[in-house]
Parts: C-alpha cells; structure tokens; sequence
C-alpha cells in the first residue's frame, strides 16, 4: 500500500490528526533532523506511513515493533522493522540506535503494560524527547457512548490514572499533556533525565468529611 494512500485514511481519524499536528509541531518548532523514533505496533501501517512521512523529509529514521510481521506492507529506506514483543527488551535493545526522539507506543492497552514498558524505555528516551501512548480516554466506551466496550473503558481509564500517579512521581522530570479526542492521546515530554518509579497519590476521597461533605451538597 502506498504512504499517500495511508496518510489520508490517517488524517480522517481525530486522535491521528491530532499526532499529525503534534509531531508537525514538534519537528517544526525544535527544526529537527536526523532523528530516530521508535514506534510499538504496526496494525495496519497508518501511523507507521505518518512517521515515515517526515523522515523521509528530515533524513530521519523509524523503528517499528510489533508481534506480528509487518515488515513488507511498506518499502522505505528509513524504516526498520523487528517482530518481537515490545517488552523483549534483549531483542530492542539490540535492534534500536538509543537513545530515541519519539516512542510511539500502542500495542496492549492497559495499565501494567503501560506502566511496564514506560519505565524500561523511558531511560533510553533522549531529555527534550516525546514519549506518546495511545488509548488513554474512556469516554467513547461508557455504557451509553458510541462505543460502548466495558472492557475498553475500565482500561483507558486505568490507564489515565496511572500516567497521573507516574507524573506526580516525576513532577520536575516530565511534561504531560491529554488529548481526548476519539480514544485519546496522551504526550509525556521527558526534561530531566532523573525519572523516579511512580507510587499511588494519597486520596481522602472516601474519608468520613468528605463523606460528609456529598451529603450536605
């Protein structure tokens, strides 16, 4: 299939339009060249066709990973690609140039995963860099949305509380920024190298005063 091809099935779907214009703003505003991004799951190439798009402009290079081989649905000379899991990190690391501008990562789509492969990664994502996990909103998934998928929704939500117990963690390390749009997007930008293991924020939100509280309202 041809890039321009999956670019314009890409740019009809909201939460793709809004990486276009998020790794646009990137490259543009920090005038980047010859870097690397490393992308965590294929599917149908179309986010894979997007990267490309702008390596392909910038003398950059994509690292793609997916379980599955995908590695003949697109020709071009900037791409790479590995079957493997994205937590073999034996396999990555041997694979990927670190450290990396971008990690693009949607593969499995819940909490612990999340969790797992942002703190075996993170180190290796160069300080300025973008850290992009896909699949963050629960909103089109309620019971009476569009979408309508109890399991979907219980796991972006998950998801989103966790990316915030990680940022609480890491408040002088990270920039975070949520998109809500379609599934939603979420972009960790990392500003220190020093990157501390996430712990559960403290929550009086069932404590006898806030209780009471509710009850008074």
């Amino acid at each position: 299939m041809k890039i321009t091809h999956l670019i314009k099935k890409y740019e009809k779907v909201s939460t793709h339009k809004k990486i276009k214009k998020l790794i646009t703003d990137f490259f543009v505003k920090n005038k980047l060249k010859k870097i690397k991004i490393l992308e965590f799951g294929v599917d149908k190439g179309i986010s894979t066709s997007l990267f490309l798009k702008f390596c392909n402009k910038t003398k950059s290079k994509l690292f793609s990973i997916d379980i599955i081989d995908y590695s003949k649905i697109i020709k071009n000379y900037d791409w790479k690609f590995l079957q493997c899991r994205d937590d073999d990190f034996k396999k990555v690391n041997k694979f990927v140039n670190w450290p990396v501008d971008i990690i693009f990562l949607d593969t499995e789509h819940t909490a612990k995963h999340v969790k797992k492969i942002f703190y075996m990664y993170i180190d290796y994502l160069r300080v300025g860099g973008l850290f992009i996990i896909d699949d963050i909103s629960w909103i089109p998934y309620h019971k009476k949305a569009w979408r309508n998928n109890e399991w979907i929704e219980n796991n972006n939500r998950e998801t989103f509380k966790k990316l915030i117990e990680i940022y609480n963690s890491n408040q002088d390390s990270l920039e975070i920024s949520f998109y809500f749009e379609d599934s939603g997007l979420a972009v960790i930008k990392k500003i220190s190298k020093k990157i501390k293991f996430s712990k559960k924020i403290p929550s009086r939100e069932f404590s006898l005063k806030n209780i009471l509280r509710k009850l008074t309202n």
